[in-house]
């Protein structure tokens, strides 16, 4: 099991799902000339996203982020509550 993803990548996921992207929107907005902020490959190799296999080249969330957003949900959910 993969650890819980940190804030970057959990803001990535965010931003993916709330529009339709394509890879160049993920490319202009995420680039990073630092190697320690690699949202979009962490993204790939982690299993959160895919691309749809469309001709516009969409990327699109797997159930992995699905289930990944919406713990951190619940989990922001549970702490406005206490």
């Amino acid at each position: 099991m993969l650890p819980t993803p940190n804030l970057p990548m959990l803001q990535f996921l965010a931003w993916v799902a709330r529009d339709r992207r394509t890879h160049a929107d993920v490319m202009d907005a995420w680039q990073s000339s630092c190697p320690r902020l690699s949202v979009w490959e962490d993204a790939v190799i982690d299993g959160y996203v895919q691309f749809a296999g469309d001709a516009a080249r969409s990327v699109v969330l797997t159930t992995r982020g699905r289930a990944a957003l919406d713990a951190q949900a619940q989990t922001s959910s549970k702490l406005a509550a206490d």
